[in-house]
């Protein structure tokens, strides 16, 4: 992906969520250089729990076609989780547009609440995992819906209306996109770590390749290693 592109899905997804009246927190608008400084002296947890702009094509370079859009709000450590104490949870805001696939894939870790927020509907594929991990054809998938238990067919898919949520756990393989409109999307979740914790039943990658054709607007969680010397 182009930086110039980059920084225009920015503009229009903050707009897009500040019209469901949802406003980010302050450190999605520091630049660059802020994000810099702060990362090195009262805000380094933000870079180190990957906090912040996340914007993915799957390395593929189809984003209209095969990309999602993400914000992590707050997010805890690995080390809390292995402990069972502290900051145990994340919290993500993501964009589907209408008819972008997230594609199928899976947390070894993660358990995770997918909410549609407002917009059209959000459309999930659900297989449970077989013996090897990999998705099974056969065995049914059972999900809650908002606490209410599901029984369904391996392959099924289940439609989200705004304010409907699934719970997925690890294991559970899915694949989302919006059909009636983009869609607002909430995540809640345990400890999110994007760099290991997905496992894709296709062999693409989590994060975008980017052309650096211009300055960026704000810095990626995926610019942070580089820009911030992580």
């Amino acid at each position: 992906m182009e930086r110039t592109e980059i920084n225009e899905i920015l503009e229009e997804s903050d707009r897009f969520i500040r019209s469901f009246g949802y406003v980010l927190p302050p450190f999605a608008y520091w630049s660059p250089d802020e994000m810099r400084k702060r990362a090195a002296s009262d805000a380094s947890l933000i870079a180190s729990n990957r906090l912040g702009w996340d914007i993915t094509d799957y390395g593929q370079g189809r984003f209209d076609e095969l990309g999602l859009f993400l914000f992590t709000v707050r997010n805890g450590s690995a080390e809390d989780l292995n402990r069972g104490r502290g900051m145990l949870y994340a919290e993500k805001i993501m964009i589907s547009r209408q008819n972008q696939l997230s594609p199928m894939h899976r947390h070894n870790i993660k358990a995770e609440d997918i909410i549609n927020r407002g917009g059209g509907h959000l459309v999930l594929e659900l297989f449970s995992s077989a013996q090897d991990g990999s998705p099974d054809p056969e065995a049914d998938v059972a999900v809650l819906t908002d606490g209410v238990l599901r029984q369904m067919k391996a392959g099924s898919r289940l439609v989200l209306e705004p304010g409907e949520s699934v719970t997925l756990m690890p294991g559970d393989w899915h694949a989302f996109w919006a059909e009636g409109g983009d869609v607002l999307i909430g995540e809640v979740s345990t400890v999110n770590d994007d760099l290991t914790d997905n496992v894709f039943r296709e062999p693409i990658g989590r994060f975008s390749s980017i052309i650096e054709d211009a300055a960026p607007k704000h810095l990626l969680v995926s610019d942070y290693d580089l820009w911030l010397s992580l």
